[in-house]
């Protein structure tokens, strides 16, 4: 059988970046600290950050709740796709995220979903989540399952997945724990990284085990900010392919790549008190994070259309080609903490949230067109022949189901006319 590619462009649409904020609850060395809430959400499209401080009336003087020496509050209002509070849950997280994206990823798109934020915003419970509440990544796959199982009687399916990080600059296969792979790019396959290993899943809880093992080797240290601070970007791709079971001659297969991302913490040396390694780790962190800014910046702005977007500035970019702006249907999930603490890391996030929402996407669906040798005639024709038969023994189950009733009405009228007679 012979293949030749193309793209459909009937299914083409331009489309922005979905935005979405979580704002996590208050730790408790925020509230041993004693330090104040600068998100205030105001419904589930809105908040402000740094809103202005309760004003009070006592008599005919007014008082204000704060320093007359202190900076004017900023009181930035920010709206978004979606705005979640301190007691939003995983399941919520998901169901006005990325469980409309497989919506896409069953039709054929790409789609891209990752989760941006300074160190210990949340973002990695966001995405992983803990085995009694699962995050993004385990919940979205449990749901393509299910749809997968929905359609087995029209389509046929195939999943296969990869885990990999990339730290200080070297791409590492998590569930294989080697490293570092070389990246390149191939003309008709994109971004390729040599050495990744492919798995395929046998159902959600296999892919939660893999997701599991792969955290185990993923690099994580201590800091100021974060106990557990990962210190790596994790990149979880999921592929699936997807035929109909008709009978063709030229049968049409959907070949879409859905990227499930978990963003190293943006941080500030001066937060995180690091020195040595971890500094220099925390270095490469941001640079990373700032090659991702520029490439964000780039394709929010409309007179860099037919510019250099500096995707080669990173291995993390580099790897996201396909994932930001191209064909691809992209959702950021960004974490801020609501406290005073964090007061620099959330603002930053925040701003660069409001700037990807200018994103616009191109998406198309990938269709390959297979065309079948002439030698293939023969078996298509006999396929084509057994799905006629096991339709009609389906339409013969079906007309004996549903004519049996009326039979047994039939009779039992008959038998009434002859006990009146």
């Amino acid at each position: 059988m012979s293949v030749i590619y193309s793209i459909a462009t009937a299914s083409n649409s331009r489309t922005n970046v979905g935005v979405v904020v979580r704002v996590r609850p208050v730790n408790n060395s925020e509230k041993l600290g004693g330090f104040r809430n600068v998100v205030q959400v105001v419904d589930s499209h809105m908040l402000i950050f740094d809103p202005k401080e309760d004003e009070t009336f006592f008599g005919s003087q007014r008082v204000r709740n704060r320093n007359i020496n202190k900076k004017a509050n900023k009181d930035i209002t920010f709206i978004f796709d979606h705005v979640f509070n301190e007691t939003s849950t995983q399941e919520e997280i998901f169901e006005n995220t990325t469980k409309g994206v497989l919506d896409g990823l069953m039709n054929g798109f790409n789609c891209t979903v990752f989760a941006y934020g300074a160190t210990g915003a949340g973002k990695t419970h966001t995405m992983l989540g803990s085995q009694y509440d699962p995050g993004v990544m385990y919940r979205t796959m449990s749901e393509l399952f299910k749809r997968m199982d929905d359609a087995k009687e029209e389509k046929e399916f195939s999943v296969a997945f990869s885990y990999l990080e990339v730290y200080n600059e070297q791409v590492r296969d998590l569930l294989a724990n080697v490293g570092p792979l070389a990246v390149r790019e191939d003309g008709c396959k994109g971004v390729v990284i040599q050495g990744l290993t492919m798995h395929q899943p046998k159902s959600a809880e296999h892919i939660l085990q893999a997701l599991d093992s792969g955290n185990r080797n993923r690099t994580q240290h201590p800091t100021d900010m974060n106990a557990t601070s990962s210190r790596s970007h994790a990149v979880f791709q999921v592929y699936l392919r997807q035929k109909e079971k008709t009978a063709s001659l030229n049968p049409n297969v959907c070949i879409a790549k859905m990227s499930l991302i978990d963003l190293a913490g943006s941080e500030r040396a001066s937060a995180t008190n690091a020195t040595g390694a971890r500094l220099r780790e925390g270095q490469n962190i941001n640079r990373s994070l700032l090659a991702l800014g520029n490439v964000i910046n780039a394709l929010a702005n409309p007179k860099s259309k037919k510019s250099h977007i500096p995707y080669r500035d990173s291995k993390l970019t580099r790897i996201l080609k396909d994932s930001l702006g191209g064909n691809c249907r992209t959702v950021m999930i960004a974490n801020v903490s609501p406290s005073s603490k964090s007061y620099d890391d959330s603002h930053n996030t925040l701003k660069y949230a409001n700037r990807a929402k200018e994103i616009k996407s191109s998406l198309k669906s990938n269709v390959v067109s297979l065309d079948s040798h002439i030698g293939q005639y023969a078996l298509i024709c006999e396929k084509q022949q057994q799905e006629i038969l096991q339709l009609k023994q389906k339409l013969k189950e079906y007309e004996a189901k549903n004519t049996a009733p009326e039979a047994l009405h039939t009779i039992s009228l008959q038998k009434q006319t002859e006990f009146k007679r």
